[in-house]
C-alpha cells in the first residue's frame, strides 16, 4: 500500500518533483511526509469513488437510452506546488488543516458528455445519491465566464471508507460537452503562452469560438431529439 501511494500520490502529481525548489514545500514535506501522503491518498480514493459513481450512471443510462451519455472521465490530483501557491495567494499558511478546509479542488473529476442535456441529467442523478452532499454549484453553461468558458462545476463531499473509519472528502466535479472541453483546452494553451500578452482582438476571437461551439452543441442536441422522436414514432 505504501508503494502505491509513493508512486502515484507523490511522484505522479509532482509532490516530490526534482525541479521543485519552493522552500515552504520542502520544509512542509520533510516535517509532514506521512500525513501528507495519507491525505493525498484519501483524495485519490475520493476521486475513485466519484469516478465509479459516474461509470455506474453511464452504464444505466446507456441501457435506458441505447447510447452512452459519457464520452470520457478524467481525474486530476492537484500538485503540492499548486496547492501551496493557491493557499498563499489566499493568505493561508501551508498546513494539512488549510488544505482540507480552504481548498475545494485538490481532487478533481471531469466528465465529458455528448450533449448539454446529458450534463444536467448526469448531475441531477449524481446529486440525488444519498451519500453525496452538494457544497457549491456554479453553472457556467447558463452563465458563461467573460472569456467564453462553459462548464458545470459541482463541489461535493463524499465519504470514503477506510479500514477503521469513514472520512468525508471534497471533490470538484466538472461536466462539459466535447466541444466545451475542446475549447477550454485550446483556449488555455493559446492564452497562457509564456511571456506573451493576449491582445483584446484575440480574446474576442476566443469568445466568438466559444459561442460557435455552444451553438453547435445546441444544433446537435436538436438533431438528437429529432432522431429520437422519429425512432419512437416508428
Amino acid at each position: 500500500m505504501g508503494t502505491y501511494f509513493d508512486a502515484n500520490i507523490l511522484t505522479g502529481t509532482g509532490l516530490l518533483a526534482p525541479d521543485v525548489n519552493h522552500k515552504k514545500i520542502r520544509a512542509f514535506l520533510q516535517e509532514q511526509i506521512k500525513p501528507v501522503r495519507e491525505l493525498m491518498a484519501y483524495y485519490q480514493c475520493a476521486m475513485m469513488e466519484v469516478e465509479t459513481k459516474f461509470k455506474v450512471l453511464s452504464q444505466e443510462l446507456t441501457l435506458e437510452y441505447d447510447r452512452n451519455p459519457i464520452e470520457t472521465i478524467k481525474t486530476r490530483l492537484k500538485s503540492m506546488d499548486s496547492i501551496t501557491d493557491k493557499l498563499l495567494d489566499r493568505g493561508f499558511s501551508l498546513t494539512l488543516e488549510n488544505i482540507e478546509q480552504q481548498l475545494n479542488d485538490v481532487a478533481g473529476v471531469r466528465v465529458i458528455c455528448g450533449l448539454p442535456s446529458d450534463i444536467y441529467e448526469l448531475a441531477d442523478a449524481f446529486l440525488r445519491q444519498d451519500d453525496v452532499r452538494l457544497i457549491m454549484k456554479k453553472d457556467y453553461i447558463e452563465n458563461p465566464k467573460e472569456n467564453g468558458y462553459r462548464s458545470l462545476h459541482l463541489i461535493v463531499e463524499i465519504p470514503i471508507f477506510l479500514h477503521d473509519e469513514k472520512k468525508m472528502m471534497k471533490v470538484e466535479v466538472q461536466l462539459r460537452t466535447i466541444s466545451m472541453d475542446w475549447w477550454a483546452s485550446l483556449e488555455h494553451k493559446i492564452r497562457y503562452k509564456k511571456d506573451i500578452v493576449v491582445e483584446e482582438s484575440v480574446a474576442n476571437e476566443l469568445r466568438t469560438c466559444a459561442e460557435t461551439a455552444a451553438a453547435l452543441d445546441m444544433r446537435m442536441e436538436q438533431l438528437q431529439k429529432y432522431i429520437s422522436a422519429k425512432a419512437m414514432a416508428e
